[in-house]
């Protein structure tokens, strides 16, 4: 069981350009890829997003991608030429109309910027390797952040299930007392109503033969059992399961809802609302789970 949230990084370098990736994902009902790629280089989104696709089935995946080229590292960004000549005319200006001219710091950023070399492309092969390069150590960091938060998910929903899975057995060891209750129940109203029928008389028999089968819930008990049982064993490892689980809990709630509409007894009733309320903090966590 994996989580679908998760982060990962990594980093590439060569020929003084440098890589740095970032995957950071949140929840969502299917996968989303979302790139994050220098201008020139978004030609390879779909690749980058295949990549993604191989570790994750689930979530809003957010791929950031940036790129530190090293003309700075290896010189100069800016024309000194350009830088020299704009200087040695501005001198010849200043002497015209008799003013000193002494270059301020100031005036030389300026010249700087307005001169600026922009650094040499890395070939579109080099950069689609550095990005794989940097991509592997990410996806593995974003994929061992979201495998270990899903072993605290599963271990957090297996114990929330067994409370499930003990509530139904305790509905079902009070089932058959809700028969025989509400046979004694009818013999005393009929008592106080005067009527002094036999235990074994027809009608009595048929009123409560009715009522039984009107609250019979062992059909809905056996197949919460069997639903739970899918749950438990659906941990599953590296397999996305968010989706199965999903479906699983949807018919556990609708079972319960069953039970808790026949069930004429009001410690059966104290267990559904019980279930129910177990059950939600269990949907409520598999939001997360890929």
């Amino acid at each position: 069981m994996r989580s679908m949230t998760g982060y990962g990084r990594g980093t590439a370098a060569r020929d003084h350009w440098e890589v740095t990736v970032q995957l950071s994902s949140v929840n969502r009902k299917s996968l989303e890829v979302a790139v994050s790629l220098p201008r020139e280089w978004q030609a390879f989104e779909p690749e980058i997003a295949a990549l993604v696709r191989e570790k994750a089935a689930r979530g809003r995946v957010q791929v950031s991608i940036d790129v530190r080229g090293a003309a700075a590292a290896g010189g100069l960004t800016w024309d000194d030429a350009a830088v020299a000549a704009t200087l040695e005319r501005l001198a010849v200006l200043a002497a015209k109309h008799d003013t000193a001219f002494t270059p301020t710091p100031e005036l030389l950023f300026q010249l700087a910027q307005a001169n600026r070399v922009e650094s040499a492309s890395l070939a579109p092969e080099a950069a689609l390797a550095l990005i794989r390069e940097a991509m592997e150590p990410a996806l593995n960091d974003f994929g061992a952040m979201r495998a270990r938060e899903g072993a605290a998910l599963a271990a957090d929903l297996a114990a929330r299930a067994a409370t499930l899975a003990s509530l139904v057995e305790a509905v079902s060891r009070r089932a058959p007392e809700v028969v025989q209750n509400y046979r004694e129940n009818l013999l005393q109203r009929l008592r106080t109503a005067g009527l002094e029928l036999d235990v074994s008389d027809e009608r009595v028999l048929r009123e409560i033969a009715l009522f039984a089968d009107r609250i019979d819930i062992s059909e809905e008990l056996t197949r919460l059992r069997s639903h739970l049982a899918q749950f438990a064993a659906l941990d599953g490892g590296a397999e996305p399961v968010g989706r199965k689980a999903e479906f699983i809990l949807q018919e556990v709630g609708r079972e319960i809802n069953t039970v808790g509409s026949k069930a004429n007894d009001i410690e059966i009733a104290r267990a559904v609302i019980e279930f129910k309320n177990e059950l939600e903090r269990i949907r409520e966590q598999i939001q997360n789970v890929e």
